[in-house]
């Protein structure tokens, strides 16, 4: 198996633990700077789930969209008062970091 297969496999149920945790209630409806968090979480999501599908890649269009999105949480977590509104955020943030790790022409 290579090192990039495994990378997806274990993406792929480290994944799937995360998708078990509920969206923080304090979330659903705050928006920092212009950008509501619910649609932050969506993006990624979307993002992670495609490169899952297509074996750790991303069309263009949403390593874009996944780099906007790092950045986004990157100011959002500071401002969230919530701790368990930010450990979740963290994970997120950490799943988006290694997706876009593993997208060519990044590090």
């Amino acid at each position: 198996m290579s090192e990039s297969t495994e990378q997806v496999r274990t993406t792929d149920r480290l994944w799937q633990e995360f998708c078990q945790e509920p969206f923080p209630d304090s979330l659903r409806r705050a928006t920092f700077g212009g950008t509501d968090v619910w649609l932050i979480d969506l993006d990624i999501a979307g993002c992670v789930l495609r490169w899952l599908d297509n074996n750790g890649t991303l069309d263009p269009k949403n390593s874009i969209l996944l780099q906007s999105r790092i950045a986004d949480l990157d100011r959002v977590i500071s401002e969230i008062k919530d701790v368990a509104a930010v450990q979740y955020c963290q994970r997120l943030h950490q799943f988006a970091l290694l997706v876009s790790r593993n997208l060519p022409g990044t590090k």
